[in-house]
């Protein structure tokens, strides 16, 4: 019987939005900053080794900053696909007071509560839409792949929080509302299509502490208060 397929998501690097804590969701995004660009090379150490033949990112700017240096050791061109996008701020767009982040947040962690029709202020999109755009990505990734080779997907915080906590067996809202992804934390998942469980959450930047401030880790990275 053949191993199951695994991925990795990883969250982008830090960026000018994340330092403000602003709600930053639409196109293009800020760029990152200089510590979000030594965590982007940092993956070349931590990942570098993987058996990486695709890697996806979103049509946001910092996720395919936050891919460059590690595509260009495996020799790829990332595939930017809309559907890794962060969740939609709508009316929120740039916000950064605390209301309007726990507005967010509780949002995208409740999908997986049963709240699947509730929408961020202002957003176009519901439960049923993100997940499923973002799982569009998941099954193009796990349908290129060949046996033993690992799809690396970059994206964003809140989307990761919301989808693993949807289609993962092993991962509830509980935990989701409580544990967030710093800039370059990663998430391990194996299975397929049919049956995901998460077998590495990793909440800290891949590069280790050096490269880590939580303090300025971004609305998305936030626990539910």
């Amino acid at each position: 019987m053949s191993s199951p397929l695994r991925l990795i998501l990883v969250r982008h690097g830090q960026t000018s939005s994340n330092v403000g804590h602003n709600l930053d969701t639409a196109a293009p995004g800020a760029d990152l900053t200089d510590l979000g660009r030594e965590q982007a090379e940092a993956l070349v150490n931590t990942l570098g080794d993987e058996p990486v033949r695709t890697m996806f990112v979103s049509d946001l700017v910092r996720t395919q900053q936050t891919a460059a240096p590690l595509a260009a050791t495996f020799g790829l061109e990332p595939i930017i696909r809309e559907g890794l996008r962060e969740i939609s701020a709508g009316d929120l767009e740039m916000a950064n007071d605390e209301e309007s982040i726990q507005t967010y947040v509780r949002t995208a962690v409740g999908w997986s509560a049963g709240d699947w029709n509730t929408r961020v202020p202002g957003s176009e999109e519901d439960g049923h839409d993100a997940i499923r755009r973002f799982s569009a990505v998941v099954s193009e990734a796990v349908e290129g792949a060949a046996h033993g080779e690992v799809p690396i997907l970059v994206s964003h915080g809140a989307i990761i929080r919301a989808w693993t906590a949807a289609r993962c067996e092993n991962i509830g809202v509980d935990f989701v509302a409580h544990n967030g992804l710093s800039n370059t934390g990663a998430v391990i998942i194996e299975g397929s299509d049919d049956r995901w469980v998460v077998t590495h959450w990793q909440e800290q930047a891949l590069g280790g502490a050096p490269l880590e401030d939580p303090a300025t880790d971004g609305a998305a990275a936030d626990p539910i208060r």
